[in-house]
């Protein structure tokens, strides 16, 4: 039986060596890639270490070669916080498989300055430095984030806290405090924690009794039991320029700097707690005694101010009606003096007025008497210039008118019967001779002369 004859040529063994190479190549640079090149992931800062001895920092995101050598990674920052839920041991580091970096701790116990303890709750955000040399002597310094974390952000951490705490009281605290223990934290976790001596003083407290057994004092008692306050107070030690003394904390040097430092919560003990119960109950009372006293201070004010009201009032009335008086008595004043004033002012005005008219009828009357005088001596001169002729004859005119109008008139009988062969009584001789006779009575009566003188 013959073998079969192998088929071997030189071609095949030439294009088998070929792809052995490729592949052996391929392998080779799978295996560089492999453990040479890793993917940078944003928000890390990553020190790297060569297997040829050399080391950097990588802070840009992306694939980055590092030969055969070493890496892990960094957060930028690194979150250390007190909360409930955390465990004392709860601290994760990146590494290659892994990226972590934060501790979560439990609630720290805390003692206030009035030695009060208390649970508390906070949160501090550290941020690595990126540069070359800050960052490469940390990672020398702490070789890996859980060290750094374990050795000084922890501790940091917690003493921090711990020394702020001691800086006021927990009363001061609950009272409006917590917004300066925030900002004192805040402050000693950056620019490092107070140098502080705590010095106790004690003050003599002086009250006086509100009452006592002796009634007739009231309130107005003596002082007594002198009581003894001992409070305490933390004082900052200042250098020879007045700048307080601080510890430095040790990350600072290596520029890890602090992001944000919150206080999120802070639980005192039961037994705080039952006292502040009771002092918030004592100030309710207080507040609730105060606030009655208030409104018993402000019935009192009322009645105070009623009464004043009714007195105002009545003042007030008693003043309008006395204004109101004298206003009409001074008014009525007024109107006499006024009346009495247009009286004299009236007799003034008449008694010049009579003056007037008596000077007016003096003139008048002067006037008359002169005219009268100027009257009667013209009648004078006239008459004695005609032996007042025409008045004479004026007289005798009407005389005569009188008697002829009389004589007209008079009552005559039809049928006169007489005796002795005389003119029978009411003939025309015997009325003629009573008229001669009545003329010659008026002359007589009016006392001229009939005769014209020559």
């Amino acid at each position: 039986m013959k073998l079969p004859k192998p088929n071997f040529s030189f071609a095949s063994l030439y294009k088998n060596s070929k792809l052995l190479i490729g592949a052996g190549v391929v392998f080779v640079l799978y295996i560089i890639l492999r453990n040479s090149v890793f993917y940078a992931e944003p928000g890390y800062v990553y020190h790297v270490r060569t297997i040829l001895g050399n080391e950097h920092a990588v802070s840009d995101v992306g694939y980055q070669f590092f030969f055969f050598g070493r890496w892990n990674s960094w957060k930028r920052a690194t979150t250390v916080q007190a909360v409930l839920g955390g465990h004392a041991n709860n601290v994760s580091a990146e590494n290659e498989s892994k990226q972590g970096g934060s501790a979560s701790l439990p609630p720290l116990n805390i003692m206030f300055l009035d030695q009060v303890d208390a649970d508390a709750q906070a949160t501090v955000r550290f941020s690595i430095p990126t540069d070359q040399e800050g960052f490469l002597n940390l990672a020398h310094e702490y070789r890996t984030p859980d060290n750094f974390l374990r050795t000084a952000l922890i501790p940091a951490f917690k003493e921090t806290l711990q020394a702020t705490a001691s800086l006021m009281s927990a009363e001061d605290y609950y009272s409006g405090g917590r917004t300066e223990f925030n900002t004192e934290f805040e402050n000693q976790m950056a620019n490092g924690i107070y140098i502080v001596r705590r010095e106790e003083r004690r003050e003599s407290v002086q009250r006086e009794r509100l009452s006592s057994a002796n009634a007739t004092l009231g309130k107005e008692q003596k002082e007594y039991d002198d009581e003894i306050k001992i409070s305490f107070e933390v004082k900052k030690r200042l250098d020879e320029n007045g700048v307080p003394l601080r510890k430095k904390q040790k990350f600072t040097g290596f520029g890890v700097q602090v992001v944000d430092a919150r206080v999120t919560d802070m639980r005192p003990n039961s037994r705080f707690i039952d006292r502040m119960q009771l002092k918030q109950k004592a100030s309710a009372d207080r507040a609730i005694a105060r606030e009655q006293r208030i409104q018993e201070e402000e019935q009192r004010l009322l009645a105070i101010a009623r009464g004043e009201r009714e007195v105002a009032e009545r003042q007030a009335e008693a003043k309008v009606n006395q204004i109101q008086k004298t206003t009409d008595a001074e008014t009525e004043k007024q109107l006499a003096l006024t009346e009495a004033q247009k009286f004299k002012e009236q007799a003034e005005i008449q008694k010049v007025t009579a003056e007037i008219q008596l000077e007016k009828a003096r003139i008048e009357a002067e006037t008359k008497r002169t005219l009268a005088d100027a009257e009667a001596y013209q009648k004078k001169v006239i008459l004695e210039a005609d032996n007042a002729l025409a008045q004479k004859l004026e007289a005798e005119i009407e005389i005569q008118k009188l008697w002829a109008d009389a004589f007209a008139k008079r009552q005559v009988p039809t049928n006169v019967f007489g005796s002795n062969g005389n003119t029978p009584t009411g003939s025309d001789s015997e009325t003629k001779a009573f008229m001669q006779m009545l003329t010659l009575d008026a002359a007589k009566r009016l006392s001229y002369d009939r005769d014209i003188k020559k």
